[in-house]
């Protein structure tokens, strides 16, 4: 389904100029001669620690084959060659987001929207009953069978409390409803949907999860907590037929595309890898996707699709392993109690661990370590960060510490001595600050002011020599990337509240982060991320620039384009 240049002519003609006296073709080698030349914009190489701009870069077979002054450029125009005046727009690297869940791009893109403002319109459990109502066509129904949406959070509702299953069954007693949280480590049922999956007031909490009860302790009220959600949330999202399975996956890769980005990631693939890899088997990915498998699922990384190198733009890039929870749903692993515990929590409630066992957390890095595979660890309480820690010191004491390229994902709570550990372990922190934006002021009243300004610590990071990238964990928030920058400089929340100003990022910096960083961090540097000769042809055209722009600006910058191995995958429609 790669979408050729050809296809896109028409819209590219709209803003470029193809025929201009001082470009004549001089004579050129014809196996030099460009497919496309981009010239007269902000071409941002990303090399180096500063910005370096070209004012020209020419494309042949997919690989960027010169960048340079526009003279230097147009030596290697021919009568084939397409130019392409960028009037002034902004070009970079395709985007790489660090951490995502591609697969859910396709349930956020065709489920109801539950997101709260500026992202959404649900402010109240009155409104997210009523967009679960108009949602639940027949039509989207057929989906999958179940009525669902993304991205409630109770933080943001009126109500400040977790909907329930008597309010899901107000929008429907007949079909099931599963309502995603914002954290994905939640999600709600109504009775329809307990009876289908067998959840019963005799039903056990799992481990490393618990299903929440009615007030007399028995009954379940409809929501559940990490394993005991997560093994539920594919039933409903997960269309059931071949024809609804491409055409959810279509809609996810469209929404990819439309911010930015040329590489995408499957941040848990579990049963989804099967998908994902029938999917590239019928050439549907005109991105790449690198999936990371559930450590449960390590029998996949002996299969051909573990591997440094693409298969019809997909391969999966190692493992990944979940230690704890939610900060903003309280299910992280604390060292210290929060200051305000979940409904029916003791007041030293502290989170609890994903697998409670340290030589259980142990045993997957050293399968991991032994087998040199790369494994990111969810990791957001500082108390799952000490058990990853000492987990990967117990494995690198048996296989020792190379270039892996190991990731923390998330590290909300992390702590400066534990990021002086992540650099001797030879340790990437991904850190995720649209936190600041999204739950800043609500992480304050959990941990404390002095600690909430700590969260997502990117500037202390960097000072500390670790490696950094950052992410937008979506389908948690949308996978926006520009607002995602916006936050790693503003860090400023909901209430306009600055959340951390000593851990700003320079904007340069954040673009570092989603383009010569995130390759580093797939082990993909040496074709992404950078405009360099040589490297894929992999860019993005974006309204304006964000490193000349106010910071507030940031957030509203659009992706024009997306240019996917010198193919157009991606262009905005002109808006009228």
């Amino acid at each position: 389904m790669t979408v050729k240049l050809l296809k896109y002519l028409p819209l590219v003609f709209a803003f470029t100029l193809v025929v201009n006296c001082k470009h004549e073709a001089k004579k050129t080698d014809s196996k030099n001669v460009a497919t496309t030349i981009f010239y007269n914009g902000d071409i941002v190489t990303m090399e180096g620690d500063t910005a370096n701009y070209v004012e020209a870069i020419a494309i042949k077979d997919g690989v960027i084959s010169k960048v340079g002054t526009e003279n230097e450029v147009m030596t290697f125009k021919g009568d084939a060659t397409t130019l392409i005046d960028l009037e002034g727009k902004t070009m970079f690297p395709g985007f790489i987001d660090a951490h995502a869940h591609f697969f859910g791009f396709g349930p956020q893109a065709s489920g109801a929207n539950l997101l709260p403002p500026p992202d959404g319109g649900i402010q109240s459990i009155d409104d997210l009953i009523s967009e679960l109502s108009s949602w639940a066509t027949p039509e989207n129904i057929q989906l999958t069978g179940w009525i669902y949406g993304l991205g409630f959070d109770d933080s943001q509702l009126a109500e400040k409390r977790f909907p329930t299953k008597a309010d899901l069954d107000k929008v429907s007693a007949e079909h099931p409803i599963l309502i995603l949280h914002i954290s994905a480590h939640f999600c709600v049922m109504n009775s329809k949907a307990l009876e289908l999956v067998g959840i019963t007031k005799d039903t056990p909490n799992p481990e490393g999860g618990i299903i929440r009860r009615m007030p007399n302790g028995k009954e379940p009220n409809g929501v559940l907590e990490e394993m005991a959600a997560i093994p539920y949330i594919a039933k409903a999202i997960t269309p059931k037929t071949p024809e609804n399975l491409a055409k959810q996956a279509i809609a996810g890769l469209e929404m990819a595309k439309s911010y930015g980005y040329t590489t995408a990631q499957e941040g848990k693939a579990m049963e989804q890898h099967e998908l994902l890899a029938a999917f590239a088997e019928k050439g549907l990915f005109d991105i790449d996707i690198v999936s990371y498998v559930d450590h449960t699922k390590s029998d996949y990384l002996k299969t051909k699709w573990y591997s440094k190198t693409y298969t019809n733009n997909y391969r999966i890039g190692g493992l990944k392993i979940t230690l704890d929870g939610s900060p903003q749903g309280r299910t992280a692993w604390r060292t210290q109690p929060y200051l305000i515990p979940p409904d029916g929590a003791p007041k030293d409630y502290k989170g609890y661990p994903a697998i409670p066992n340290i030589e259980d957390v142990a045993n997957v890095y050293r399968m991991a370590f032994k087998n040199n595979w790369q494994i990111l660890s969810h990791a957001n309480g500082d108390a799952a960060v000490d058990q990853m820690i000492e987990g990967m010191r117990m494995a690198s004491n048996e296989y020792g510490i190379k270039d892996r390229r190991n990731v923390m994902i998330h590290g909300q709570y992390v702590r400066e001595d534990q990021l002086d550990s992540l650099k001797q372990l030879n340790v990437i922190a991904s850190l995720f600050p649209l936190h600041t934006f999204y739950w800043g002021d609500w992480h304050e009243q959990l941990i404390g002011e002095e600690l909430g300004q700590k969260i997502s610590p990117t500037r202390t990071a960097l000072n500390k020599g670790v490696k950094l990238t950052i992410h937008t964990d979506a389908p948690v928030a949308l996978p926006n990337l520009m607002r995602m920058v916006w936050t790693a400089v503003s860090r400023t929340s909901r209430s306009g509240k600055i959340i951390g100003q000593n851990e700003r990022l320079t904007a340069y910096e954040a673009m570092k982060c989603l383009t010569e960083w995130s390759a580093y961090q797939h082990f993909e540097d040496d074709k992404k991320g950078t405009l360099t000769e040589g490297k894929l042809a992999d860019l993005v055209i974006l309204s304006n620039n964000p490193l000349k722009v106010e910071t507030e600006a940031i957030k509203d910058i659009e992706v024009l384009q997306t240019i996917k191995e010198g193919n157009f995958v991606f262009d905005r429609p002109l808006k009228k």
